[in-house]
């Protein structure tokens, strides 16, 4: 059987250490998929769990040269923050004399420089101890079969070392006091590396990810009630079932109900509506809510990871650490890289060593073209942009389900709409009610027989019989042997009556008659038979949500077209989309009439979102680019959807369209400019024009750059 794991990953230092460990893992015949986010430092593998557990995977990953340790379901834990190590400070500090080196000889000032031998014992410290950890992973990615970042780092670094050494004591100049040493820039270039690594770390942990700031929803302490008293303990130690007090200011700590009292809450962090809602007895309430005004006393029902926010940080850690297609552009370059990159530094330095004649030159101009060449940039176009384009959507009520639903989305040029719950509240209300002649039934019979059965459907139609018929006063019969024909009606037996039908008129086998009023022309029918003879119908009206003519607007100002498909009768489709402007609205459709809509606008050449809540809208949502479902609908239709919108809005899934769209664009900019940047700079490199330490500095740039331009996402504004 299948089963999936996720790791957090240990040790990466760029692309093609995500790279070696996915080509590690893939080659096993167990592992369906494996696939491995640097950004997120998160591996996620498919695998057969009758062959492998988690830990084998593990084991595989860290006899590669990397730590490995299984995520769970748990709520994560709050990232420590991360500071500036030891290590790091005594690198930075041995730099400055050389800095200020560097910059008396730019001002021709070649005093400021450390004597030689004080140069030496500098960066004998620092390469002998302080870059022992570039050593470590350089091994250990070598013995893995493919090279990384810190191979290239490591042989630049120390070829500069050891040549230096070789001018210091060995040279025929050395006896003179004249020999060249460059012993700056081998410290330098450690220095501005590992500089670089901390702040693209800090990024990657703190500013990417938006985990953190979920996780600050939850509060530390609450009030709760044990014992007939009222104490304030920890969070972790609520139980289900406990009472639970929420003031004005504070944020509630677990899905609940609540008991008494009234306030408003904001639940923006869950479904992106920026309006309090109303909470008093009976209301349910969502963890991480805050209250906004009043105070309230409710049950916890669900904790931790149970709750809609544990489900929603989850769904999110999941969906960012997983791989977009695009992201193959930069495996496959990684995969080549390095000893790319190594090839062109051994022939940079025969180059320019025939030409010039001087073995100091070439040397230094194959060490920059090594240091310059990192891929880390590469390695961080996609998952950055990907994980704050996640974070943003959530924090609009959008929850993709992973990072190839968002890139598919971002292409979308077609969306269908189903009509009721998407485009209509939902909520539809007997508008009128036709009686057969002669069927020995009265009204109060007609609402009886069609609730007896209706009770058995989850349908917006259904509850709304349901509902008028308890709104009568009448009592609803038990009914036995439901059968339910997905898109069509549902049957049962009931006591007195028979074998009961109620759903669409050729379902149920009634025949309406010719009828005047506009109500019949525009509403679902809903038809009731007893035993195959007509009993009467029902016309249910139903009323457009507000924001749904601004939200087809902004749909087509994008460039985007709109379809219909519903299962609703032709006449209700076609009034609802005349008042919208949709030109092509489709009713009377089947739960596969659905799919073979969507799969004709893909066959058109149409990238096609299909949204919809309903069991009969999972076809046509698996059969779309993209389907985005409903919050609260049908689990079918949640399972099988790309996407969840928590506001029941098509102006959410314009929401969704444009944040992927953004996205998408914003990964084409990083790989555009990491492409570029090693396109640049390499040939800069071999030529002569960047020194070791401004390759190294260049170097660590470009990924800060490539996260900068990422986290721009969190300011681009909606329209």
């Amino acid at each position: 059987m299948q089963q999936k794991v996720r790791f957090q990953i240990e040790g990466m230092t760029c692309q093609a250490c995500a790279s070696r460990i996915e080509k590690v893992l893939n080659k096993k015949d167990f592992i369906e998929t494996a696939g491995v986010n640097f950004a997120g430092e998160e591996a996620q593998v498919v695998f057969d769990d009758a062959k492998a557990s988690a830990d084998d995977i593990a084991k595989i990953i860290e006899k590669a040269g990397y730590g490995a340790k299984e995520k769970t379901d748990a709520l994560p834990q709050p990232e420590e923050k991360v500071h500036v190590g030891w290590r790091l400070w005594l690198l930075l500090a041995i730099n400055i004399p050389f800095v200020i080196g560097m910059a008396g000889m730019m001002l021709g000032r070649h005093d400021w420089m450390l004597p030689p031998v004080w140069q030496f014992a500098l960066a004998s410290i620092v390469q002998l101890w302080l870059a022992v950890p570039f050593y470590k992973s350089a091994w250990a990615s070598i013995k893995g079969g493919l090279a990384n970042m810190d191979v290239l780092v490591t042989v630049g670094t120390v070829s500069i070392y050891l040549y230096s050494v070789y001018m210091l004591f060995f040279s025929p100049h050395a006896a003179h006091g004249m020999a060249h040493v460059y012993f700056e820039a081998g410290v330098m270039v450690v220095g501005f590396v590992s500089l670089g690594k901390f702040l693209e770390h800090r990024t990657k942990k703190s500013s990417l990810n938006s985990l953190g700031l979920l996780l600050k929803l939850t509060p530390k302490q609450v009030t709760v009630e044990r014992g007939g008293q009222w104490q304030s303990l920890p969070a972790d130690q609520i139980m289900v079932g406990d009472l639970i007090r929420a003031n004005h200011g504070e944020r509630i700590a677990a899905d609940g109900i609540v008991e008494r009292g009234s306030g408003w809450a904001d639940e923006s962090h869950l479904t992106g509506e920026s309006n309090p809602e109303i909470k008093q007895a009976g209301s349910k309430v969502l963890a991480g809510a805050l209250m906004t005004d009043g105070s309230i006393v409710y049950r916890a029902a669900q904790l931790g990871s149970e709750t809609l926010l544990g489900d929603m940080m989850n769904a999110l850690s999941e969906a960012q650490g997983s791989k977009a297609p695009i992201a193959r552009v930069a495996d496959k370059a990684a995969a080549v890289f390095v000893p790319a990159v190594v090839a062109v530094a051994l022939i940079t330095f025969a180059l320019t060593w025939w030409f010039k004649g001087d073995w100091t030159t070439a040397l230094m101009h194959a060490v920059a073209v090594l240091v310059i060449a990192c891929p880390c940039a590469l390695g961080l176009a996609t998952p950055a942009a990907i994980m704050v384009g996640m974070g943003k959507a959530v924090k609009h009520g959008i929850w993709f389900k992973d990072a190839a639903s968002m890139e598919a989305a971002a292409h979308i040029d077609t969306v269908v709409l189903d009509k009721t719950g998407t485009l209509t509240e939902g909520r539809p209300q007997v508008a009128a009610v036709w009686l057969a002649e002669n069927s020995g039934f009265n009204e109060d019979d007609l609402y009886r027989l069609a609730a007896a059965v209706e009770q058995n459907a989850a349908h917006p139609l259904a509850a709304a019989i349901v509902a008028a018929a308890q709104a009568r006063g009448l009592q609803i019969p038990a009914s036995e042997n439901a059968q339910t024909a997905v898109g069509a009606g549902i049957s049962a037996q009931i006591a007195g009556a028979g074998l009961v039908k109620a759903g669409k008129p050729d379902f149920a086998g009634v025949a309406l008659p010719a009828v005047s009023d506009d109500v019949w022309r525009i509403a679902s029918i809903v038809a009731v038979s007893a035993e195959g003879k007509p009993v009467g119908a029902f016309a249910l009206a139903d009323t457009l949500k507000s924001d749904a003519a601004a939200a087809i607007g902004r749909l087509k100002a994008r460039g985007i077209e709109v379809c219909i498909m519903s299962g609703d009768n032709q006449g209700t489709v076609d009034y609802i989309a005349a008042q919208l402007g949709i030109a092509d609205a489709r009713g009377n459709m089947t739960p596969r009439g659905k799919a073979e809509g969507v799969r004709e606008l893909k066959a058109a050449g149409k990238t096609v979102a299909m949204v919809g809540d309903g069991i009969n809208d999972a076809p046509a949502l698996a059969a779309a680019d993209a389907g985005f479902a409903m919050k609260g609908g049908a689990d079918a239709a949640e399972h099988t959807a790309s996407a969840t919108l928590m506001q029941h809005s098509v102006n959410q899934l314009a929401d969704a369209l444009f944040i992927a769209r953004a996205t998408l664009k914003n990964i084409r900019q990083n790989l555009f400019f990491a492409f570029f940047y090693n396109t640049l700079g390499i040939p800069l490199a071999a030529l002569g024009f960047l020194n070791p330490v401004i390759a190294g500095a260049a170097m660590a740039a470009s990924s800060v750059s490539v996260l900068g331009n990422a986290l721009r996402l969190k300011r681009v504004k909606i329209d």
